[in-house]
C-alpha cells in the first residue's frame, strides 16, 4: 500500500505506464489557479510552453508542492523526489494544433527512466478538447525510433514523432475535469489532437524525478528538492518562488530557458 495509490493502482501504473484521475483540487481551488494563470498571460504574455513557470509563478508553485500530488509520485518513484521541469500546456479554442505520437524521454538528455510526468487539468480535458491518449502498456518496449517533422501544426518542438506504426484503436482517452491530474511514465506512447471546442484547453505539467538521475548533455540543468534527500548533487538548485514576477526569478527562469534548449537541439 503506498501513501496515495493502493497495490493495484501502483502495479497498473507499471503495467500500463500511466494512471488516472487523481483527485488533486476542487472544482473552486482548480479555477481559482487557472485565474491566477490568465492574469498573469493578461500581464506578462503567453505562458504556453514556458519552461519551469514554478520558478516565476506561485500558483505553479504551489501546486507542484501539492501533498496529495507529492504522495502519488512518492508511490511511483520512492521518498526522494526532485522537480525537474514543467510547462503549461494550453490549447486555445478552435486551435488546431497537435501533439503527434512520441515518447518524452528520447528527448531529454536523462540516463534512465525513474522519471514521471504528472499532468493536472485546468479546464476539461477530453478527446473533444484535445485532451491526451495513451498507449498501454508502450513504455515496456523502452525507447522506439523517432523522426523530426518541423510541422507547424504540431506543438512538439521539433515536430518530432514515431516512425513505427501506431494502433490507434488501442489508444486510451486522458480524461481529466478541472483539478484532476494523471501520471504517465517517460516511455509510454502519447499524442493529442486540436482543440475543436470553444473554450480553452489548459494543462501543468510537472516532472518529477529521483537524485540519481542524471542529465547527459549539459552540467547546468537545475531541479528543486521536493522530499527526501539529494545524495548525489546532479543538478544545481533553484530558488523557491518568492512571489509573482519577481525580477531575480525572472532573470534564472530565463537562463534555465537557454539550458534546456541546449538539450532539446543537440538531439
Amino acid at each position: 500500500m503506498g501513501k496515495l495509490l493502493d497495490r493495484e493502482q501502483i502495479a497498473d501504473y507499471r503495467d500500463r505506464g500511466y494512471h488516472f484521475p487523481i483527485s488533486l483540487l476542487s472544482p473552486s481551488d482548480a479555477s481559482g489557479h487557472r485565474a491566477r494563470l490568465e492574469a498573469a498571460e493578461a500581464t506578462h504574455g503567453p505562458l504556453h510552453y514556458k519552461i519551469k513557470p514554478y520558478l516565476i509563478l506561485s500558483s505553479a508553485w504551489e501546486i507542484a508542492h501539492h501533498p496529495v500530488l507529492l504522495d502519488a509520485v512518492e508511490d511511483v518513484l520512492g521518498p526522494d523526489i526532485l522537480l525537474w521541469d514543467s510547462a503549461y500546456v494550453i490549447k486555445e479554442a478552435h486551435d488546431r494544433r497537435f501533439v503527434s505520437w512520441h515518447q518524452d524521454l528520447t528527448y531529454w538528455g536523462l540516463d534512465c527512466d525513474e522519471v514521471v510526468t504528472a499532468w493536472i487539468a485546468l479546464s476539461p480535458a477530453r478527446p473533444e478538447t484535445g485532451g491526451m491518449k495513451m498507449l498501454p502498456g508502450s513504455h515496456r518496449a523502452g525507447m522506439r525510433p523517432h523522426r523530426d517533422t518541423h510541422d507547424p501544426a504540431n506543438i512538439l518542438h521539433r515536430g518530432q514523432e514515431i516512425d513505427v506504426s501506431i494502433d490507434e484503436a488501442a489508444a486510451v482517452d486522458v480524461v481529466l475535469a478541472p483539478g484532476e491530474a494523471s501520471l504517465h511514465h517517460g516511455w509510454v506512447m502519447h499524442a493529442s489532437h486540436g482543440n475543436p471546442s470553444d473554450g480553452r484547453r489548459i494543462g501543468l505539467t510537472l516532472q518529477y524525478l529521483t537524485p540519481r538521475v542524471r542529465q547527459t548533455k549539459t552540467d547546468r540543468e537545475s531541479a528543486t528538492l521536493m522530499r527526501g534527500q539529494d545524495r548525489h548533487g546532479h543538478f544545481r538548485p533553484e530558488p523557491p518562488c518568492a512571489g509573482d514576477f519577481v525580477p531575480e526569478a525572472v532573470a534564472f527562469q530565463q537562463e534555465v530557458e537557454r539550458w534546456k534548449h541546449e538539450v532539446y537541439d543537440t538531439n
